[in-house]
């Protein structure tokens, strides 16, 4: 099977960095237990999420080289940290990337993903790449739903599955925390080019670049509130705990639609 975009092969991440259009301070890092934030002086102050990804295994060696003087770097080199290694560093730049991006609200809906795949994948086959809280909703709602994770629940699929399960899916909800791990490449080439496929998580970048990559459509998080937000990661909340945001979904001209269509 042909890949879905060869474009995809280009870099979502080089394609995001790339595009970035200032480049302020870092005021602040957080890294919390299960959220990671940053925020960026620009004016106003503009604060990104990201899932913490720590490593599966940790033997002494540093996870943040620079831990305890990221504040030096600008924003745009904070970023950069995505393209690292460490998933670690990547939670970082990925937070730091989602501050520096100016969203266009005007481009987005005030929705959350959960509906979007509902919708969608009503009567259909739903692929859903890691396992987020709405999945027994989509398998009571989808014809066929498959859920892969790297560390499968009772009736997930391991993620080595994908290779024979995305190319089968109507509808694909890929988790954004695939640009931290760098797998997002690989899993969007599996997708079928008449695919739905939406990125989606808080660590999502609210970006329109990703519809080159053969997005349809992204849902992510602003954060209106950094002082809130801030706070609650620091305290080790949950994404449902994390105060001061917004959940918004951006979708390509041709994939959107009413809730109710």
């Amino acid at each position: 099977m042909q890949p879905k975009h060869t474009s995809a092969r280009v870099g979502a991440i080089e394609l995001l960095l790339h595009n970035l259009q200032d480049d302020p301070p870092v005021d602040q890092v957080v890294v919390g237990a299960f959220w990671t934030a940053v925020v960026v002086g620009s004016d106003p102050p503009r604060c990104g999420l990201a899932s913490t990804l720590r490593p599966i295994t940790h033997r002494g060696s540093p996870q943040v080289s620079d831990a305890g003087h990221l504040l030096k770097r600008s924003g745009r080199e904070l970023a950069g940290l995505l393209r690292s290694e460490s998933t670690l560093e990547a939670s970082i730049g990925m937070a730091a990337l989602n501050a520096l991006l100016q969203v266009e609200e005007s481009n987005c809906t005030e929705i959350n993903a959960r509906e979007v795949i509902l919708a969608r994948g009503a009567g259909r086959r739903v692929a859903v790449v890691g396992h987020f809280p709405f999945v027994k909703r989509v398998r009571q709602a989808a014809q066929e739903c498959w859920v892969l994770e790297l560390q499968p629940r009772a009736g997930d699929l391991p993620a080595e599955r994908a290779t024979t399960v995305l190319p089968q899916a109507d509808v694909v909800a890929i988790t954004g925390t695939s640009l931290i791990n760098h797998t997002f490449e690989a899993l969007i080439d599996m997708c079928r080019r008449d695919a739905f496929v939406i990125l989606l998580g808080g660590s999502t970048p609210l970006s329109p670049l990703l519809f080159d990559c053969g997005v349809s459509a992204v849902s992510g998080t602003k954060i209106v509130d950094f002082s809130a937000a801030m706070l609650s990661v620091g305290q080790g909340a949950t994404f449902p705990q994390i105060g001061g945001k917004r959940l918004l979904t951006m979708m390509r001209e041709e994939a959107s639609l009413s809730i109710d269509d």
